[in-house]
C-alpha cells in the first residue's frame, strides 16, 4: 500500500497557529495580572505593567483586553470558576445524603483554595476595586460556589430538616420579604428557618476565612486546623444538636 499524505487547507495552519498563539498569550497576559494582585492589589493593576512582563507593547495587550477593567473581568470570571469548582468537587465527593459531611466538604474547600490563593481571594470577597463595575458576565461564575451551599438548603428543605431550634423566634415577615431574590436564585420556596440558617452558616463561613487570611487572628490563634474545625461544626446549619 502506498503512504497516504494528508495536507491542510490553505490558510488552515496558519490560521490554528495563530490561535495558539493567541490563547498562548492571553494566558500569560492573565498570569501576569494575576501576579500583580500580590504585589500591588487589584485597585493597582498596571496594564503598562503587564505589558512590560509579557514582552508586550501596552498597545497590543490591548488587542486581548480592551481595557483594565475587562482584565479585571477577566481574572474575576478565572478566581471565581476555580474556587466553584474546587467547592463543587469537594461536595460532590461526599453521600448527597449527608448533608453535615457535605457542608464540612464545601467549608474546608473553600478554605483550602483562599489559603492556596490568598491575593485571589482578596480579589473575589475583599474591598472592591474603586471606579469598576463587575458586569453580567461574572454573575454565573461568582455564584458558583453560593449555589452549592444554596443545593444543601433546597436538598434539606425537601427532606424536611429542621434548621432552627425550638427556641429560636421566627425570621419574621420582614427577613420574608427580604429574602425574596435569595428564594428565586435558589429556584425553590425555601421557609424563612432554612433561608436564615443558611445566611448563617455562610457569613461565618466567609468572616472565619477572611479574618484569617487578613492576619485577624495572628497572635490569638494557634492551631488554625484545629480552630476551623471547630468553626466548621458551630456553623453547620444541618447538625442533629440544632434540633435539640
Amino acid at each position: 500500500m502506498g503512504t497516504v499524505t494528508t495536507t491542510s487547507a490553505p490558510g488552515t495552519a496558519s490560521t490554528s497557529a495563530r490561535a495558539l498563539a493567541r490563547d498562548h498569550l492571553t494566558r500569560a497576559i492573565l498570569a501576569s495580572a494575576r501576579a500583580q494582585l500580590g504585589t500591588v492589589g487589584p485597585a493597582a493593576l498596571s496594564v503598562r505593567a503587564v505589558a512590560r512582563d509579557v514582552g508586550l507593547a501596552s498597545s497590543a495587550v490591548y488587542r486581548y483586553f480592551a481595557s483594565r477593567d475587562d482584565l479585571l473581568t477577566a481574572l474575576l470570571v478565572a478566581c471565581f470558576d476555580e474556587h466553584g469548582e474546587a467547592v463543587e468537587a469537594a461536595a460532590d465527593a461526599v453521600d448527597p445524603a449527608d448533608l453535615s459531611g457535605r457542608w464540612s466538604a464545601v467549608a474546608h474547600a473553600f478554605r483550602g483554595w483562599a489559603l492556596e490563593h490568598p491575593w485571589d481571594y482578596a480579589l473575589l470577597y475583599g474591598s472592591p476595586v474603586p471606579g469598576y463595575e463587575a458586569p453580567a458576565q461574572t454573575v454565573g461564575p461568582a455564584t458558583r460556589v453560593t449555589r452549592v451551599l444554596m443545593g444543601l438548603l433546597v436538598d434539606a428543605a425537601a427532606a424536611g430538616v429542621p434548621l432552627a431550634r425550638p427556641d429560636e423566634p421566627a425570621p419574621g415577615p420582614a427577613f420574608h420579604a427580604a429574602m425574596t431574590g435569595l428564594r428565586g436564585f435558589a429556584g425553590a420556596d425555601l421557609p424563612d428557618d432554612v433561608v436564615l440558617a443558611g445566611l448563617a452558616a455562610w457569613s461565618g463561613l466567609v468572616g472565619g476565612v477572611t479574618l484569617e487570611l487578613f492576619g485577624h487572628l495572628d497572635n490569638a490563634v494557634g492551631d488554625r486546623e484545629a480552630w476551623f474545625d471547630a468553626l466548621t461544626r458551630r456553623l453547620d446549619p444541618f447538625s442533629p444538636s440544632r434540633a435539640g
